[in-house]
């Protein structure tokens, strides 16, 4: 007598692992960001930092996100204690790992695939 078996089902799934993978999914969606934002002075690189950061944040991490603006003229040691040396910079502080940006903050997909929330663009091949 052989027994016929159907390979063809996909395999069920323990619990544990349905538990993980809801966990996960919904971590993912409750990630909050911890940003700051250093620029120098009330100048017109500063203010377009300011404005893309802002809208990325808003378009892409709507209630889930603290942004500090912070100007390096105004409060240098916290320059100095991050680290600061160039205008304008972004650093992601949360998540892990730590992020900076330095310079141009109009790429919006180069920064959103920096602070992890979607995958790098492909690279054009030469």
């Amino acid at each position: 007598m052989t027994k016929d078996t159907d390979n063809s089902k996909p395999p069920i799934q323990s619990s544990t692992e349905v538990f993980e993978q809801a966990m996960l999914k919904k971590e993912l969606q409750d990630e909050h960001y911890i940003l700051r934002l250093f620029v120098a002075g009330i100048t017109p690189n500063s203010q377009r930092a300011i404005d893309n950061v802002q809208k990325i944040c808003e378009s892409y991490l709507q209630g889930r996100y603290v942004l500090d603006i912070i100007d390096i003229y105004q409060q240098p040691s916290y320059a100095k204690q991050s680290q600061i040396i160039a205008a304008p910079t972004l650093i992601k502080e949360l998540p892990l790992p730590l992020r900076k940006f330095i310079g141009d903050l109009s790429k919006t997909e180069q920064i959103l695939a920096g602070l992890e929330i979607i995958k790098k663009p492909p690279q054009p091949t030469e």
